[in-house]
């Protein structure tokens, strides 16, 4: 099985972005990784958490560190303490997440409960048999191994569904600012379009050559018993909005991100979801992970080597 071609691999870092349609083998491969996790919300009753497959604590909704870093930054917001660790105890789990404004005052639904979900996270391909084989399945692995990663790990996945109207934004920011390393440049998203992406229903945007400036804010875990349970050092710098560009990709694509290169995403207010699977590598050899970053392995989930 071959990884990126050599015509891809010469394109600069913050170019070397999409790998074309068709990156999943075939479409019933997209329907099943979409498969899973649709009916897992649609025999949910009306009244909301009481029905969540997780006993979610009131009032939780996306598990984005910038949301964490929200809370962290105003602790009577809308995550509570309960819900903060919630997130940061998820690491090691399956754990679902709402989008913002989905519950009434007294947590009915006010959408579709199957519309409600902004992510699953973060142990899909640990605990899943559809995303474990995702994952580790020959392609990711070329790919790793053509990027030159000798002993690659994987730290986290999500399932991003990105719902139509409702969809959140997600804030520009940098992945290392919450999975941190020393030395920088050992972190790698791979993010899989498992629909089309495109401007109108919330599509990544880029930065292009925003990896070579470092990392000047970090997410950390505060001590045990602390009110919030995170952190934020530093502050990011004012990016320019005319810098970034869009990256529309169609269904079945591959997006490469860099760990330190600038990214976002816009809000989905069309009428079509965006469903992504997408999960982080670190070569492990020769680097540290930080030991104040929120997501870290556990006894029961060491950070699973990728190569099988």
């Amino acid at each position: 099985m071959t990884g990126l071609s050599p015509s891809q691999l010469q394109k600069p870092q913050n170019e070397r972005s999409g790998v074309p349609g068709g990156w999943i083998p075939g479409a019933g491969r997209i329907l099943v990784c979409r498969g899973v996790c649709g009916p897992a919300t649609e025999d949910w009753p009306d009244s909301g958490r009481d029905g969540c497959p997780s006993p979610l604590p009131c009032g939780i909704s996306s598990s984005h560190p910038q949301q964490g870093r929200r809370a962290a930054e105003n602790p009577g917001g809308h995550l509570g303490q309960d819900n903060t660790e919630y997130f940061l105890s998820s690491g090691d789990k399956i754990r679902f997440f709402f989008e913002k404004g989905v519950f009434d005052e007294k947590g009915n639904f006010l959408v579709p409960p199957e519309k409600s979900i902004n992510k699953i996270d973060h142990a899909l391909h640990a605990h899943d048999p559809v995303f474990k084989g995702a994952t580790h399945s020959s392609k990711v692995q070329a790919v790793a191994r053509s990027l030159g990663f000798h002993m690659p790990v994987v730290v986290q996945s999500m399932y991003i569904f990105k719902q139509p109207r409702i969809g959140g934004k997600v804030p520009a920011h940098q992945d290392a600012t919450f999975l941190y390393t020393e030395p920088l440049g050992r972190l790698l998203g791979l993010w899989i379009a498992l629909e089309d992406t495109t401007v109108e229903n919330g599509c990544l945007w880029f930065i292009p050559g925003s990896h070579t400036s470092g990392v000047s804010r970090r997410m950390v875990r505060t001590p045990a018993g602390s009110m919030t349970g995170i952190s934020i050092r530093g502050s990011d710098p004012a990016w320019d909005n005319s810098l970034y560009v869009p990256t529309e990709v169609g269904r079945g694509s591959l997006i490469l991100i860099h760990g330190e290169v600038v990214h976002k995403s816009e809000q989905n207010l069309s009428d079509r979801s965006r469903h992504v699977y997408t999960f982080h590598l670190m070569e492990a050899s020769g680097t540290v992970w930080s030991p104040e970053n929120w997501l870290q392995p556990t006894a029961e989930l060491p950070f699973p080597p990728l190569y099988t």
